[in-house]
């Protein structure tokens, strides 16, 4: 394509962002009109990535290439089959955040969807770009608004959250940038370029010891993105204070960017430090999966709840990705889909909930369905889901991780099992205390079921959880052939990424030495 179409969906929400700028703030109506006319031409324009996305080549598609710093700093986007999907999800997720805050935000709105629409610009570009120090200028991009929507229309404890995040991010995001130069000094200085396009950069063939400390720095970035334990202690004070389309777009697709810069960068740059890791990474992850379970289960407060059941889902999809299998990596890209949507749900109904009770904590409900009979269906569905139901989207992506993951071992795919084990056991009781029984409040008596507005940014989010569950080749056709090609790379080391050790029987039979006679 001709037309420059990476940019356009770039930057297109931070051309809206500019034009709110322009608008009086009692003007909420041409507010919100603008920033969702933005938000769904966004979308409109990121299909189009869809329907010509070439499934079976495996590099970067509708690249984009200027100059823009200089000393190897370009302006370099491109897509493929592994941030294809994740585009697509920011860009979905967006207009349906901004639906959900019309009711929600009461205050200075024009600053609100400002913050928000730059946010989607930052996110955009850290799965568009190329070049690693234009990466890094959209990872710090995406930091700045976050800041602000959680800081500014958080909760009572919004201060401490949001120091909390920042400094967890800016830790990691800081020993990166050193990273990224000392390897531009030691190799990509060569090339003259940050870019990932010159050379092969599966098999750059650094030093070892170098790769230790380059990995390191890497992976806390991306670690404390996902997050992964123990670097996740930020998440669910960020959740529970964060407005609900900050939490919406935080869990389905903030959280993704951790798993989709080991993807991308630490796994293939630097091979022999991840066989040295890998041990631990793997560790790390069971143990999300089954702490970030059962801290969901003890938890009070719904928000809260929901924001833990994402460390353990998020530590199956890093499980996944550690796993280093064709079917494990297409799993973990699926998954990170499905919680985008699953959990993304969930907090919009939690949301809904919250401005009717203003109260999150269990206790305080009780037979909500009686009162609210649609809103329970919805509920149910977006339960369901990030439970794994068959039908649903949550079981294509659980089955297709759990296939990679016992092939590497067996044992971690049974303790990757609990995911599904925890997550029942707390989502169904939590349903079943909040909506079903006698109601024990007689607050309950004067909610009101969802309106059209509600229900009208909900019923896409269904429609894709089943569309996913049932027809999933929809998905994987595009991301096979880039999927197959990191894979590929990965094992053409030949270091043996696995798991367990191999079997007896695998190694090689040394021959006997025969003398002359």
């Amino acid at each position: 394509m001709s037309f420059p179409i990476l940019s356009f969906v770039t930057f297109l929400p931070l051309l809206g962002a500019i034009l709110l700028m322009f608008i009086p703030k009692d003007k909420k109506g041409a507010l919100y009109t603008i920033s969702l006319a933005v938000a769904f031409i966004t979308f409109a324009v990121s299909l189009l990535l869809y329907f010509n996305f070439d499934a079976k080549t495996a590099d970067p598609q509708f690249v984009e290439k200027g100059a823009w710093l200089g000393y190897g700093i370009n302006y370099h986007l491109g897509i493929d089959g592994i941030s294809l999907f994740l585009v697509l999800l920011t860009t979905f997720l967006m207009p349906i955040a901004l639906l959900s805050s019309w009711s929600y935000i009461q205050e200075r709105i024009k600053e609100y969807l400002i913050f928000m629409l730059v946010l989607e610009t930052g996110i955009i570009g850290v799965f568009l770009a190329l070049n690693l120090f234009l990466f890094y200028v959209f990872w710090e991009a995406m930091l700045i608004p976050m800041y602000f929507l959680i800081g500014v229309w958080g909760g009572k404890r919004r201060i401490y959250a949001t120091f909390k995040f920042v400094l967890f991010t800016m830790l990691g995001s800081l020993l990166m940038l050193v990273a990224i130069f000392v390897l531009y000094s030691t190799y990509f200085k060569a090339t003259g370029t940050y870019s990932l396009d010159l050379f092969d950069y599966y098999q750059m063939g650094l030093n070892p010891g170098l790769q230790i400390w380059l990995f390191l720095a890497f992976s806390l970035a991306f670690a404390i993105k996902v997050p992964m334990f123990p670097f996740h202690t930020w998440l669910p004070d960020a959740h529970v204070e964060a407005p609900t389309a900050g939490s919406v777009i935080l869990a389905a697709v903030l959280l993704k960017m951790g798993a989709y810069g080991f993807l991308r960068f630490a796994i293939p740059l630097f091979p022999d430090a991840v066989t040295k890791f890998l041990p631990v990474l793997v560790i790390l992850s069971l143990i999300g999966i089954i702490y970030g379970g059962l801290m969901a289960l003890i938890q009070k407060d719904i928000k809260s709840l929901v924001a833990y059941s994402s460390v353990s889902h998020m530590g199956l999809v890093m499980l996944a990705v550690f796993s280093l299998n064709l079917e494990a990596t297409e799993g973990a890209i699926y998954q990170m889909l499905n919680h985008g949507l699953s959990t993304g749900m969930l907090f919009l109904i939690v949301g809904i909930l919250y401005e009717r009770a203003h109260t999150r904590l269990i206790k305080d409900f009780g037979g909500v369905s009686k009162q609210m009979p649609v809103f329970s269906a919805f509920f149910l569905i977006a339960m369901l889901s990030s439970v794994g139901l068959p039908g649903l989207n949550g079981f294509i992506g659980e089955i297709l991780c759990f296939f990679g993951i016992f092939s590497s071992s067996r044992l971690f795919a049974i303790l990757a099992i609990s995911t599904v084990i925890l997550a029942a056991a707390y989502l169904l009781w939590m349903f079943q205390r909040v909506m079903q029984g006698p109601i024990t409040n007689e607050k309950i008596l004067s909610y009101r079921d969802i309106n059209k507005r509600e229900i009208g940014y909900l019923v896409p989010i269904v429609v894709m959880m089943f569309w996913m569950g049932i027809y999933p080749q929809t998905f994987l056709r595009k991301m096979d052939a880039s999927v197959t090609q990191y894979i590929n790379r990965i094992k053409s080391k030949e270091k043996v990424f696995v798991l367990q050790p191999k079997s007896p029987a695998d190694k090689p039979v040394k021959a006997k030495e025969t003398k002359p006679r």
